[in-house]
């Protein structure tokens, strides 16, 4: 049985101020109530209260894990190089990969993920159908070098998380086994209190083609994601634009080069054109004209490559959707130097004429929107390709860059006048949009990542030979599933869903103690009441937080309370006088007396009350 927690001898010291780098509520509040301390940007130390929760968590999370019917493993987080070169996955992190050598020289990284060590294993142990299905899980730290990490532990560069494969013998089964953990992680966010939503999402470095996440709703959440009234449900990542009808252009007139001086924004633009060169039909507007954002690409083996994205000039450009739409290349708005290499490129006035298939003669190049293409065939200075946002249909009339400085092309149509390398999913998504599936307008939201599962299916099993034999006899490659829980950012989660402008208020289950007992008086009469209660409710099996402080006022114990955000108080003070004592509960304030001797039964009735509605 756990002993009594004492605020004279814990190791905690709580905070009155914000800290300076803290701007969400949950990195304020752990860091202030001594859950956490920083060491160093996105790494911190997990002080007894907060790892008292982060333990409470992870139990949650091994429970409903076991209940699946996976079983627990744990793996180094320290790993050779050569698994993660045979998937291509040395250089595909790129950045983000802490890289290391040892004394003798050899490579080695801190594990970002550990698809190749899960698959590894069960090729060496297992070579039979008779072995499969199979579902392995560890609970670990892992190891990221975010460019911008930030909120605490919600993106930090250590961080603790649960990540399970499945092993089967065909798609069959993937589905069976990826259905099996989409039901335990419902169950698991449901018992921790968290509000969820499920969006598709895409699969990036992971690889494999199913791919779901499990967002914490919101508003300071860096995911955003769409939903529909008929059910749809994505990440913008992920959303794709519906096909546009091709637009009949027989009476476009020809293209023509007009002089735009001083026309640098979008709306100087439009407003210059419905001067200079106003349509017969209508007013010339923002979705009419054709912007270029020019792009640089690293691809993973560090070759550079400049790419041209067009699209409506009345959308922004989104670059998480862009960068998604890319991987694993990493994507930056392109650097002059970068764009000195191409001279077609003119900032700011680019248009179709100079990028793309037919700067290089015509052809349509690469369809695919994500590889390198030099300057083809018959070219002599190279050329960058340019993709298209899908909001740009086949037969619409543009005004574009006319690759010149104050010059644009007024009724350009794509198909007639110009085509592409490719299409790219780069516009913002926007509230309104039509979903995908036609199942209504969108509404957008933001959220934190706490869960994803992806259907890998043969990727990582074909790099690192993952085989069986089937009931034939025939060699056949496994089929994997990859289920992620983010512990130390679902901790986060819980801490911004529950708290208010005084502090946390952490639910039953996952609190550091579920009873927080405060002696808030002078009298030796008051401390021996408080010591009797807690040695009472412990001996019940209740955890409890005591603040037997003798020199700290009532006031700062009062705080203290408030800000650590025990689930129920009993405040022991000059209520003793008349035989009562005070049971506070932390989220509603509300407030009862009840007698000396009836304390602990009614903390325990008050508290299975709780847990059951749990």
């Amino acid at each position: 049985m756990a002993g009594v927690l004492r605020m004279s001898s814990l190791f905690v010291r709580t905070l009155r101020e914000d800290p300076a780098d803290a701007e969400v509520a949950s990195h304020k509040l752990l860091v202030r109530g001594g859950y956490v301390r920083r060491v160093a940007p996105g790494i911190y130390t997990w002080l007894p209260l907060g790892l008292r929760v982060l333990r409470k968590v992870e139990r949650v999370v091994r429970e409903e894990m076991d209940a699946s019917g996976a079983q627990e493993v744990l793996f180094p987080a320290l790993l050779p190089r050569e698994p993660y070169e045979a998937t291509n996955r040395w250089s595909e992190y790129g950045p983000t990969l802490f890289k290391l050598a040892d004394r003798k020289g050899n490579d080695m990284l801190l594990a970002p993920t550990h698809e190749e060590m899960f698959t590894l294993l069960v090729k060496d142990l297992y070579s039979s159908y008779k072995d499969l299905p199979l579902t392995l899980y560890q609970i670990q730290t892992k190891y990221r070098d975010e460019a911008r990490p930030r909120a605490g532990v919600i993106r930090g560069r250590e961080f603790v998380m649960k990540d399970a494969y499945s092993f089967d013998m065909d798609e069959a089964g993937l589905d069976a086994s990826y259905n099996t953990m989409r039901a335990a992680y419902q169950r698991i966010f449901e018992r921790l209190g968290l509000p969820y939503a499920i969006v598709s999402a895409m699969s990036g470095a992971m690889g494999g083609s199913r791919s779901e996440e499990f967002l914490f709703p919101t508003a300071i959440g860096e995911d955003t994601f769409v939903r529909s009234v008929g059910g749809y449900a994505a990440n913008t990542e992920a959303v794709t634009t519906p096909l546009l009808p091709e637009q009949d252009f027989s009476d476009v007139p020809a293209p023509e080069l007009v002089d735009t001086p001083g026309a640098k924004t979008i709306a100087d633009l439009v407003e210059m054109a419905n001067q200079v060169h106003p349509r017969s039909d209508r007013p010339w507007n923002a979705a009419d004209t054709l912007k270029s954002v020019i792009v640089t690409l690293t691809h993973p083996d560090g070759e550079k490559e400049v790419v041209v994205i067009a699209l409506p000039g009345d959308r922004e450009v989104d670059m998480k959707r862009v960068e998604a739409s890319l991987a694993p290349a990493e994507v930056e708005l392109a650097a002059p130097e970068d764009m000195e290499k191409y001279p077609g490129i003119v900032p700011g006035y680019t248009g179709p004429g100079a990028v793309g298939p037919q700067a290089r003669g015509g052809a349509v190049a690469d369809n695919s929107g994500d590889g390198a293409d030099g300057a083809g065939d018959g070219a002599t200075v190279p050329v960058a390709r340019l993709l298209l946002d899908p909001h740009v249909a086949r037969g619409s009339r543009w005004i574009a860059g006319g690759n010149a400085v104050d010059k644009h092309i007024f009724n350009l149509v794509y198909g007639r006048d110009f085509e592409a390398d490719g299409t790219i999913e780069a516009a913002e998504v926007r509230a309104g949009d039509e979903a995908p599936d036609g199942s209504g307008p969108l509404d957008i939201a933001r959220g934190i990542e706490i869960g994803h599962i992806f259907q890998l299916g043969r990727k990582y099993a074909e790099a690192l030979g993952l085989t069986v034999l089937d009931e034939n006899g025939k060699t056949r490659v496994v089929t994997m599933g990859s289920y992620g829980v983010g512990v130390s950012r679902v901790l986060a989660a819980i801490a911004e869903q529950y708290h208010d402008e005084k502090g946390l208020v952490w639910p039953v289950g996952v609190a550091p103690a579920q009873v927080h007992i405060l002696a808030t008086g002078k009298d030796d009469a008051v401390f021996s009441a408080a010591e009797d209660l807690a040695t009472q409710l412990t001996a019940a099996g209740i955890e409890v937080l005591f603040d037997d402080r003798r020199k700290v006022s009532a006031g700062v114990k009062f705080a203290d309370y408030e800000l650590l955000g025990m689930p129920y108080a009993v405040v022991v003070g000059r209520g003793l006088a008349n035989g009562t004592v005070e049971v506070r509960t932390r989220g509603t304030g509300e407030s009862e007396d009840v007698a000396v001797a009836d304390a602990a039964s009614r903390v325990q009735e008050i508290l299975a009350a709780a847990q059951a509605g749990e």
